[in-house]
């Protein structure tokens, strides 16, 4: 059964960060602006961005130049980054909320089967990760294939499951003092340089800028946060 994609939609994906054993305190929330008076209204702390942009020609083309280019270069990777390469067509949408959620788990403080999913994954290799998660079953309790299809029938978009999907979904996290972009299309992680905590959400965004400005006439650009709910 060809899977549908996940929409760019905050319920959505709360349902979906909360089944992943995530506590009702954190949520996922649209950022409506990238500029500092724009980011100053999201609640701290953020823990990842969400960015959803076109798969586009130009989009390609810097992946391809940039791949070559780190494996020229090199960069720095933290052992224990959770990065997941994708091996099914459609869940770009999900493997960036894995991606998210599960570099910041104990920040979160996830509890349930998924957590389960992420120990017994912790240790694979980015293809293994992605194959056993989006294969595996924890008992009859969860089935992440299962949970995307439900929540992404949720979506208010009509799409065909059999034609690829025309955007992506791409998480930027700050781990060990560095700040990643996790997308499971691209060979490994991408390391655009030092954050903190404190910087995180200021620095992802101008990163998401970068990917705006080498696609200027396109406007299917969103942008969510993984952040503390307000009280």
């Amino acid at each position: 059964m060809a899977l549908l994609p996940l929409e760019s939609n905050p319920e959505v994906m709360n349902k979906f960060l909360h089944l992943l054993g995530v506590p009702n305190k954190w949520n996922i929330v649209d950022v409506y602006g990238l500029e500092q008076d724009d980011l100053a209204y999201i609640t701290k702390p953020v823990l990842a961005l969400i960015l959803l942009c076109p798969n586009s020609e130009q989009f390609n083309k810097h992946a391809e130049e940039e791949s070559v280019k780190l494996k020229e270069e090199g960069q720095i990777i933290t052992p224990d980054l959770f990065f997941v390469k994708q091996s099914v067509p459609n869940v770009c949408g999900t493997i960036a909320l894995i991606h998210s959620v599960a570099n910041n788990s104990e920040k979160l403080g996830i509890e349930g089967p998924f957590k389960h999913l992420l120990e017994k994954t912790k240790d694979l290799t980015p293809e293994k990760r992605g194959e056993l998660l989006f294969s595996c079953e924890d008992g009859e309790s969860f089935n992440l294939m299962s949970v995307h299809q439900e929540l992404a029938q949720e979506g208010q978009s009509e799409v065909n499951p059999n034609e690829p999907a025309n955007n992506h979904f791409i998480a930027l996290i700050e781990k060990d003092g560095h700040l990643y972009e996790l997308n499971g299309s691209k060979e490994f992680p991408v390391n655009h340089g030092p954050t903190t905590e404190d910087t995180f959400l200021e620095d992802a965004a101008n990163v998401c800028r970068q990917f705006i400005s080498r696609n200027a006439e396109d406007v299917n650009f969103t942008v969510m946060a993984l952040t503390a709910a307000e009280n």
